[in-house]
């Protein structure tokens, strides 16, 4: 079983400056705009906005109807404008999509974990011959801060892409995912679940990068063995895939990591043993990280010759390790 990717479809928010807005955000200043970002998008609209105008503009690069789709999966890393709410079935209602609809939840490695879904549904769901795949980031800015909460600079923007099974054009070819629930907790907002509801006068705000620090007692050496464990572990995901698809880490012609900063991207591309120009570094910097939509967003950017390959790989909240590999 195999599918192509065909088409792809994009939306933004705003394009700012991050010396320009960075003050807004943060008193640490210096910090912020040492981790290398030079822009990010921010946009006044929802995040379901966004994915229907990325989802609309991919259909229409492939040239398929919205009464064509078999399924639809929407990968977020953010909370959608409505909780007890699927926003994946609203997404395709107005989309005009009347087929399966699926919601990943995992954070930023929903984006890379969405493949493997449409391979899940492919292989048993063998009448599915067109899938609409969506990834889309809207920060949520009553309870997180877009620049202080962790080392990525985060933007607003969804990007899609149509999959059609059989398709010769960027095939899926092997996926890898891994997880480990003992860092369940990072980046869990504490307020709001029925562990501890909503209350009138309380601010609530997700978990930041201060709060895995003092899950590690502020012991730097063990804070900096989880970043290297982080590093590793999506390295390995990366080699699992190569390995799958019988390939070598040096033949890859790309390899899309998450937008993170330019220090961990540099980590990561060197334990996989691929050049850091042949990664999305530039875009990174250039627009920050779109939570589960960089994948996406990476790979609607490429030009890539007959018998290319790429892979997508990602760490998230859960935490979960994934990888995906694609050849042209």
């Amino acid at each position: 079983m195999a599918f192509g990717l065909v088409g792809f479809g994009t939306a933004l928010g705003e394009r700012v400056a991050v010396k320009d807005v960075v003050g807004s955000y943060t008193e640490d200043v210096e910090r912020v705009l040492g981790y290398g970002y030079d822009y990010v998008h921010i946009a006044s609209v929802g995040l379901t906005d966004l994915a229907v105008s990325a989802g609309t503009a991919a259909l229409a690069s492939a040239g398929v109807s919205a009464r064509d789709v078999d399924l639809l999966v929407l990968a977020v890393a953010d909370v959608p404008e409505y909780l007890y709410w699927d926003a994946a079935a609203a997404v395709a209602h107005r989309l005009g999509v009347r087929a399966e609809a699926v919601l990943i939840s995992q954070g930023c490695v929903g984006g890379v974990t969405l493949f493997d879904t449409v391979a899940g549904r492919f292989a048993t769901h063998p009448s599915y011959k067109t899938a609409l795949v969506i990834g889309a980031s809207r920060v949520a800015e009553a309870y997180m801060n877009r620049f202080d909460t962790n080392s990525l600079l985060f933007s607003d923007g969804a990007a899609a892409a149509v999959c059609w099974r059989d398709a010769l054009s960027l095939t899926w070819r092997a996926s890898h995912a891994e997880t480990d629930g003992a860092y369940a907790d990072f980046f869990r907002m504490d307020v709001g679940g029925a562990a501890s509801p909503f209350s009138a006068g309380e601010a609530p705000a997700v978990r930041d990068a201060w709060d895995i620090m003092a899950h590690f007692s502020y012991d730097t050496e063990r804070f900096a063995a989880f970043a290297e464990e982080v590093n590793d572990r999506t390295a390995r995901a990366v080699h699992r895939v190569c390995r799958q698809a019988g390939l070598s880490e040096d033949s890859l012609s790309w390899l899309l990591l998450l937008n993170d900063n330019p220090r961990v991207l540099a980590e990561q591309a060197d334990l996989v043993g691929v050049p850091l120009a042949r990664t999305n570094l530039a875009w990174a910097v250039e627009h920050g990280h779109f939570g589960a939509a960089d994948h996406l967003f990476g790979l609607s950017r490429l030009s890539l010759s007959p018998g290319e390959s790429v892979v997508v790989a990602a760490n998230g909240r859960g935490m979960h390790w994934a990888a995906a590999l694609f050849t042209a």
